[in-house]
């Protein structure tokens, strides 16, 4: 039986008549032309893998929330403007990354992915994020590069298991002190924002970080808990006065 079907940059303009493969777990229909997919995509419970990027879909079926067994979506560059609210259903995913899209928000229901390691929203219109996503309590890089948010969720200081937190390009007006909080965060990315002040933290502030980026922010102070930091070995990037 066939596990893996490559349909990627061919051209193709809607999917082929695929429904005698309902038992592949790797399809890759990314760089093409499709417009649209067809409902039947959603008996393919046995994929684990489904790459849709870099196409002009403009939307995508709910028919993708029957995907239970999914464990990679990739979803970026498709010029939509929303994500199914059913995604929320895909218990094994692992990884999403929807990039590139101009959202202007994402579904509160992905607060349910409890097994995702990996979520990818760079390149969108996000102003906000729902608090539900510091529920995932699985995940370890969240990457929200290049939105303009207003800030993160005061929930994200549940996110106990992230490592990797990518920030940069954002309109962040203020530090994310949720985000100190956490136990295992070692990268943190806050690079381009408008970011002028940095609160007074404690000791116990960002316990195992070992890079901190704080290059183009306008900081006339640095406070001690950041020199406190490079004395530990933790690299921390600024721009010169």
């Amino acid at each position: 039986m066939k596990r893996t079907m490559n349909l990627g940059g061919q051209a193709l303009s809607e999917v082929p008549p695929l429904q005698e493969h309902t038992g592949l777990r790797e399809l890759y229909l990314h760089d093409n032309q499709l417009t649209g997919l067809p409902d039947w995509l959603g008996d393919f419970r046995e994929l684990r893998i489904l790459d849709l990027s870099h196409q002009p879909l403009g939307a995508l079926p709910d028919s993708l929330g029957q995907l239970t067994s999914l464990e990679f979506l990739y979803v970026s560059d498709l010029a939509v403007r929303a994500l199914p609210d059913s995604l929320g259903e895909l218990g094994s995913l692992r990884y999403l990354g929807a990039t590139d899209n101009n959202l202007p928000v994402v579904p509160e229901s992905l607060g349910r992915l409890r097994e995702l390691v990996e979520l990818r929203l760079y390149g969108n219109q996000l102003t906000v994020l729902p608090d539900s996503y510091g529920e995932l309590s699985s995940l370890r890089e969240l990457h929200l590069d290049r939105n303009p948010l207003a800030g993160v969720p005061g929930t994200f200081d549940q996110l106990t298991e992230l490592r990797v937190m990518s920030l940069r390009g954002t309109a962040l007006t203020e530090f994310p002190v949720a985000l100190s909080r956490l136990p295992r965060l070692r990268h943190l990315d806050l690079r381009a924002n408008r970011i002028t002040w940095l609160p007074d933290l404690g000791p116990d502030a960002f316990p195992v970080l070992e890079k901190l980026d704080l290059r183009w922010l306008d900081l006339p102070v640095v406070p001690e808990w950041v020199h406190a930091l490079e004395r530990r070995g933790c690299l921390v990037y600024r721009t010169a006065a």
